[in-house]
């Protein structure tokens, strides 16, 4: 029997109050994970850490779809773009959980969200209508440059011994996560259900990443403190499943590029978060690039 054909996508041309109520709480949340994945990783081999996290998301996604009756293995003509997105995706995971390891969380963060840039320049190529004006290109700089000014106390301090390193996977983990959204928007995944584009990523990354960790010889283990596992918790439950899941949802609903500039809004989380719990100084750089992040969004979705 032939699946059953999937429902056209309604695309909206503008963001939403909902679309920006989650996105908004989606990058509160990403801003504090890797705190988390830090916090965990005392315990935790990196790469094992991954595929805890991976293995626990796919299941409570595979338990979503059996409650919600969302088909997962249906012929769709997706297969090619799935697995690409999640090679992608599983790209990604790697170089954070090794990057953690060199730099400090909110360091590799900076590096991380350079996605959007690769967004911006690579949806329009496939999609003319994603396509940002003279004003949205603008307002993506501000952004950018609003954040890399809350960071550029840290550039210029001494680096610890192989922190080059971790930077380094940090710009790489930030490419690798444009190139996902770009095979996510243009590839026949677009037009597959949120549950079965995030069932792509958390699958593959769930095979790949104990594979490099055993190529790694990390050690396996389930005999961890309560707050290693609390942690694994939060961004199993939290973060693979249900902030990616509606992250999904509005790259399948809303404009690409302009739902990639909020994520501008996480690393301004990751230095609020690292204020509160790690008693760094609150300075007038990050107060300036709170409000130079406000600006570049304002510029990039106003009609």
């Amino acid at each position: 029997m032939s699946a059953a054909t999937p429902a056209p996508v309604t695309r909206k041309a503008q963001l939403d109050t909902l679309a920006v109520t989650l996105l908004v709480v989606c990058c509160a949340f990403w801003g504090f994970q890797q705190i988390l994945i830090k916090w965990a990783g005392r315990d935790i081999p990196p790469l094992w850490q991954a595929s805890l996290r991976m293995w626990g998301a796919t299941a409570l996604l595979w338990l979503w779809c059996r409650w919600r009756g969302v088909a997962l293995f249906g012929r769709d003509g997706s297969l090619g773009g799935g697995l690409l997105a999640g090679l992608l995706f599983a790209a990604e995971f790697v170089c954070i959980y090794i990057g953690l390891q060199y730099t400090p969380a909110s360091r590799l963060t900076v590096f991380l969200y350079t996605s959007p840039f690769w967004v911006a320049l690579l949806v329009p190529r496939f999609v003319p209508s994603e396509r940002l004006h003279r004003r949205q290109w603008l307002g993506l700089w501000v952004a950018f440059g609003a954040v890399a000014l809350a960071f550029s106390e840290a550039f210029t301090q001494p680096t610890a011994p192989g922190q080059w390193r971790g930077d380094a996977l940090g710009l790489a983990a930030g490419l690798f996560w444009g190139l996902t959204t770009v095979a996510i928007r243009t590839t026949r995944v677009a037009t597959v259900s949120a549950e079965k584009s995030l069932f792509y990523q958390l699958g593959v990354t769930a095979l790949v990443t104990p594979l490099l960790s055993l190529a790694l010889r990390e050690p396996w283990s389930l005999d961890y403190p309560a707050a290693a596992w609390g942690s694994v918790f939060l961004q199993t439950a939290v973060g693979a499943f249900a902030s990616y899941l509606a992250w999904m949802w509005m790259l399948r609903h809303y404009p690409v590029t302009r739902v990639a500039t909020f994520t501008f809004l996480t690393p301004l989380f990751a230095l609020v978060f690292g204020v509160v719990l790690l008693g760094e100084p609150l300075t007038l750089r990050l107060v300036l690039a709170l409000a130079g992040v406000a600006l570049g969004i304002v510029l990039v979705n106003r009609r």
